[in-house]
């Protein structure tokens, strides 16, 4: 057993019994449904099905980062198991979650001096962020210890690439992340936005794909040409999405089909309340080791 604990949020969208059998300790969100404050845990209070449904039928969401008071109550109890915690964060260009990470690794270093409190910036989101977690699991196994591995994903963060598409617009534009005219002629001329995310962990629209049968093409096509050793890529892959499973599995099956020395098969994972709180129902997310990131 490792003498330190890894821990992210539960926005690194990997279920309960995922984060559980690799021993990876999580801190919940919060969102608003409606003006009632629910926690995002991984679908066991309000399950993504009828999360989604609720959106579809006017619900309003609106999200919230962890305080640092929310953090010393995640943190406090792993360091009084004497462990050492190495704890990421959801991206610092989606989120402020790091500096109440932060003030609460400040307040807590003076009562625990003996205990290293390390806080890493993951520029990543969802299942992206759940792939690195789930590297860092491997690692940990392997017998890499608390500094080589903060090290070591300082180091290789950025080469965790994050590709997006939605079918649906609606609510890109209740978000007002796209304008109500342009939403309305990409939803006449069935435009599915692909994104990706930069190097300052910031979710970019790169190109505008007619249809949902190209757009899926295109996917796996950034796949090719950004993955470790090309379609020769051997390591793990993960997708994320929002109530739109068909989607999904057609993106894996391609996946599957073009990349044969996958470690594994292709894990499919829900996009939790807090992200999901944002994109809705209709997103597909991509997410694997490649080049590294550079703008």
């Amino acid at each position: 057993m490792s003498d330190y604990i890894i821990s992210c949020c539960s926005t690194a969208d990997l279920s309960k019994e995922h984060f559980d059998s690799r021993d990876i300790r999580y801190l919940c969100f919060h969102y608003e449904l409606d003006g009632k404050e629910m926690l995002d845990d991984l679908g066991q209070t309000m399950p993504f099905d009828k999360f989604y449904q609720a959106m579809v039928d006017g619900a309003m969401t609106k999200t919230s980062q962890p305080s640092p008071e929310q953090y010393v109550e995640h943190f406090k109890p792993l360091l009084d198991e004497g462990k050492d915690i190495l704890h990421i964060t959801l991206s610092s260009g989606l989120s402020g979650a790091i500096n109440s990470a932060n003030l609460a690794k400040q307040m807590l270093e003076d009562d625990y001096p003996d205990r290293k409190i390390y806080v890493v910036d993951s520029l990543g989101a969802s299942s992206g962020y759940g792939l690195i977690m789930e590297t860092l699991a491997d690692l940990r196994d392997g017998g890499m210890g608390i500094d080589e591995l903060r090290d070591w994903i300082e180091e290789h963060k950025l080469e965790m690439h994050h590709w997006f598409f939605s079918t649906d617009l609606t609510f890109y534009i209740r978000g007002g992340r796209i304008s109500k005219t342009a939403g309305i002629i990409g939803g006449m001329l069935n435009i599915c936005p692909l994104l990706n995310m930069d190097n300052l962990g910031r979710l970019v629209p790169r190109f505008k794909i007619r249809g949902k049968k190209k757009v899926i093409a295109e996917i796996a096509k950034k796949m090719e040409e950004c993955a470790q050793d090309g379609n020769d890529y051997s390591g793990k892959c993960f997708i994320s999405m929002s109530a739109c499973l068909d989607d999904a599995r057609a993106v894996a099956d391609l996946v599957e089909q073009k990349f044969p020395k996958l470690n594994g098969k292709v894990v499919i994972n829900n996009i939790g309340t807090t992200i999901g709180s944002h994109t809705g129902p209709g997103t597909v997310a991509l997410f694997f080791w490649g080049k590294k990131r550079v703008d």
